[in-house]
Order: structure tokens, then sequence, then C-alpha cells
């Protein structure tokens, strides 16, 4: 409870990081901008007026067949072929206008601030119908700036498009008296002068209001320095866990330079136990000693194979048994005695091997080991 009150009391100076930038993206959270989807829409209307300027010959004309189309079923020809034939014209209009549209709509929002989608940005919030939410909304910083932002528009908009109308009165009076081709030409010379204007100011407009909405969108995500410190907590653990596991590390490889080192004390083996190459365990033992059997080296991987080889090369017998083998291994400390729990299958083994040692021709003996001590590879119990 504490730490919460401190950590909402605290200021947030610091930028957000990468992790809580990612995190907001998740949940549709992103920079956009109104002003510059207005300008991208006038940039196109610009574009759209420019190519049905050029083109208007073939647009009326393609228009007028539509309506012959239709009118060709007083003559006979067939309704739904003339539906069908004006329903296509309607889709070709449409998508001439529709998908350069759609296209500058999603390259004007990357520009912005990136393509994000996100279920969360849909899902019903309560909040949303609360009079004293919608009041915060309206009076906050954030609702003032979209007001100065709407009357600067409105002032620098009208007085501009003003003043190119007021310029250019006898051209606009012209047009109520000309034919509807000429009325697009004379229309051309003019009109886009108007929007070149307005969108110079909007996309000033545009700028001045991406740059307050990327602020305002990194402000809201700043942290403090109790946020970075769980953040940095969740992506790299606490300093207690990281510490553990830099103790589990340094004694993996403290343990893998002692069973390296240990090689040279095969030599002195009485019996060497393998799991045929991956686990060797290396047991010295003196017949009629008071104690049990020692580790003198063991090892996985490329260290069972050394001693292995070093076994051989001092004619040590070496015996295999997997599960006996493992128990050793994972139960086992070099230069300890062996677990008591494995006192019974070892005597076993090295009666067995110290026969053999003597020319007696025997039978492999069975050996148990207790069912917790069934290990598999890996260190897990095997509980088959």
């Amino acid at each position: 409870m504490a730490d919460n009150e401190q950590n909402s009391a605290q200021e947030k100076t610091e930028q957000p990081t990468q992790r809580r930038l990612d995190k907001a993206r998740e949940e549709g959270k992103t920079v956009t901008s109104k002003e510059m989807y207005v300008c991208a829409s006038i940039i196109m209307m610009l574009i759209y007026m420019y190519f049905i300027a050029f083109n208007y010959k073939e647009i009326m004309a393609s228009w007028k067949s539509i309506f012959y189309l239709i009118e060709g079923v007083k003559y006979g020809a067939s309704p739904l072929i003339a539906l069908g034939n004006v329903i296509k014209k309607i889709i070709i209009f449409t998508l001439i206008i529709g998908v350069p549209a759609f296209i500058l709509t999603i390259f004007t929002q990357m520009l912005v601030g990136g393509i994000t989608f996100s279920f969360k940005t849909i899902e019903w919030k309560n909040n949303r119908l609360s009079p004293i939410s919608w009041f915060k909304r309206v009076f906050s910083m954030k609702g003032l700036v979209e007001l100065g932002k709407s009357i600067l528009k409105v002032i620098l908009l009208f007085g501009a498009g003003f003043y190119v109308i007021y310029k250019d009165t006898t051209k606009i009076r012209q047009v109520s008296t000309e034919t509807f081709e000429n009325a697009l030409v004379t229309s051309s010379s003019f009109f886009p002068n108007l929007l070149i204007t307005l969108i110079i100011i909007l996309l000033l407009i545009a700028i001045l209001d991406w740059s307050w909405q990327r602020y305002s969108f990194l402000k809201e995500l700043r942290m403090n320095r109790q946020d970075l410190k769980d953040e940095s907590k969740e992506t790299e653990g606490s300093p207690e866990v990281k510490a553990k596991i830099r103790k589990l590390q340094y004694e993996t490889v403290r343990k893998a330079v002692k069973q390296a080192e240990s090689i040279q004390d095969v030599k002195d083996a009485s019996a060497i136990i393998v799991n045929p190459t991956h686990f060797a365990i290396a047991l010295k033992y003196d017949v009629g000693s008071l104690g049990a059997p020692k580790v003198l080296a063991m090892g996985r991987g490329k260290i069972a194979e050394k001693i292995i080889e070093k076994g051989k090369d001092e004619k040590i017998y070496i015996f295999r048994h997997k599960l006996l083998a493992r128990a050793l291994f994972y139960t086992s400390e070099l230069g300890q005695e062996i677990s008591d729990k494995l006192y019974t299958a070892v005597a076993i083994a090295l009666a067995y091997i110290y026969k053999i040692n003597n020319g007696e021709d025997i039978v492999e003996p069975e050996i148990d080991i207790p069912s917790d001590l069934k290990f598999n590879e890996d260190g897990t119990v095997n509980e088959k």
C-alpha cells in the first residue's frame, strides 16, 4: 500500500522505454492526427479535380452510357443486363475514387504513428457514459488545445479562402454563364489555387497538431523511477533471483572444472560405472576396509568419454549399468562416499567386478536400484 502511494506521488519525468511503447501499441495506442487526414484528403481532392478536368469528356461519355443502357429497356433490352452494366460502371467509379483514398489514408497513418490493431480499443467502457468523465475530457488541457486549434483553423482557412476567391471574383462570375465543359476548364484555372493555399495552411496546422499529439502521447507514457525499477524486474528478474541464477551458474561451472580435474585420479579407481558413454563414475574401494566406496572421478558427455578412455588405458574394469550410473552421478559428490541407499547395489557390482578381475567366469548379476533413485538423463526421477 505504501509502495503504491509512493509510486503515485513520484513525478513522471523519465522518457518511456521501448517496452512501454510496444505495450501501448499492443493496446492500440499510437500517435494520430486528424489534421493530417484532413490535409491528405484535400490533396486527394486536388488530384481528383485535375483528373476530372483533363478526362471530363471520357467521364461524361461513360456516365451518359449508363442512362442509354437504362433507356434501352424500353426497346426490349434485358433489364438484368442493363442493371448489371450499370452496377459494373458504378463499382469501377467507386474503386477509382475509393482505392487511392484508402491507400492514402493508410500511408498517412503509417507516417504519423504507424499501423496498430487491438481489440482493446473497441471494448466497451462504462466511463464513456459518465458526465464527469465527459467534463474532464472537454475542459482538460487536451480539450483546450483542440478548441484553440479549431479557432486557428477557422481564422486561417476562412481568411486565406476569402482572399483567393476575392482575387478571382471575375472568373467565378463567368462560370455561371458558361457551358458545363467550359465551366470545368475555367474552374480548373482558379480552384486549384484555392486548394493549394488551403493545403499549405492545413499542412502547417497538421504539422503543429502532429507535434502536439506526439508530445501528449509520450507525456502520457512517461515513467517515474519506480516504474523503471518495476519494469526492470519484469524483464530481467529481481536482483535476488538474478543472484540465485548467478550462484547456480557458478556452482555448475565449479563442478564442471572439478570433474575435469578428477580425470587424473581415475588411475587409482577400482572400477568405472558407465551408462554406457553419457555418464561415467570412477569408484575406489579397498577390500576389507570399513568405509564405503568413494567417488574419485565423475562426469557426463565429453568428461565421461575421457574417464572411460583413461580407464581403458589403466586397464580398469568398466561396468555398464544405466540406472546405477545415473543414480551415482546425481547422488554423489567428488571425493565423498556414495549414498547409503546405493550400498547394496554398488556392493553387488563391485563383488562381480572383483571376481571378473580374478579370472572367474560368472553371469552378470541383476542389480536393483531404489525407485526414488531411478533417474532420467536430465536428472528427473523416472516414475515408471
